[in-house]
């Protein structure tokens, strides 16, 4: 079934900046497909809205993901963006004291899972009349400078930011459009510690500022909204007085 409306696939949709961009998309016209892995939180989204679409799955198994993706283009008849959002992160810890499994964990998550789900829509997108797509990343400020004691999610990070160029570059001759978000303190139950305390470069711990998770959801919309022959390869949004220019 195909619709004149556009489509998006939005990772991580269940909590977050993932959340609050379905509600965000959903607000706008889009039909958007919800995936995480807890079918509750992401019901609770689609809140029973037509174009809402519930796809539970775990993003870390291809064969789930491959099967979710051709689920939505047998809903919709082509898929025209994929927010891929979601990500998780360990407590701060140095490299010495990191446990092996958590490291293998937010790799598998923050960068095995983005590339799978990049791989399916890329996919969909290339065979897909009329050819063509866009891809959105999260990045995070972690892609361009650490948080003391964060080697797993940063090195996934600056990742994300590879996989975004190489997939820009890819894309070029199938009409797909590679750009990514790098968002900076956006006020959601995984920002909160922020708002009490966290540490910083010069071994400290403080407070930092934060903003409304809409501006995420805004810039997202402005991103996907682009037509295809127009992209943002790059944009920072963050807290203004956060310590990001100048960190370290």
């Amino acid at each position: 079934m195909s619709s004149t409306k556009k489509s998006i696939i939005i990772t991580g949709a269940g909590t977050g900046i993932g959340r609050r961009c379905a509600e965000h998309f959903l607000m706008n016209g889009y039909r958007v497909g919800l995936i995480g892995r807890r079918a509750s939180l992401l019901e609770e989204v689609a809140a029973g809205q037509a174009e809402a679409l519930v796809l539970p799955c775990d993003i870390t198994n291809p064969d789930e993901v491959t099967a979710t993706f051709e689920k939505a283009l047998a809903t919709w008849g082509r898929i025209d963006v994929l927010f891929n959002n979601a990500g998780m992160s360990k407590p701060s810890r140095t490299i010495d004291e990191t446990p092996v499994e958590d490291f293998l964990n937010v790799v598998q998550v923050n960068l095995t899972g983005a590339f799978l789900c990049a791989r399916a829509a890329f996919t969909i997108m290339r065979a897909q009349s009329p050819q063509g797509g866009r891809i959105i990343n999260n990045g995070s400020v972690s892609a361009h400078v650490p948080r003391p004691g964060s080697v797993a999610y940063t090195s996934t990070k600056h990742a994300i930011t590879g996989m975004t160029r190489t997939l820009s570059l890819d894309g070029r001759p199938f009409n797909i459009a590679c750009g990514q978000i790098d968002i900076g303190n956006a006020l959601t139950d995984m920002a909160m510690p922020m708002t009490v305390g966290v540490p910083q470069a010069d071994g400290s711990t403080s407070a930092e500022a934060t903003m409304d998770v809409d501006h995420v959801a805004t810039s997202v919309l402005h991103m996907a909204q682009l037509p295809l022959e127009a992209n943002v390869q790059f944009m920072t949004v963050m807290a203004t007085t956060m310590p990001y220019i100048g960190r370290g």
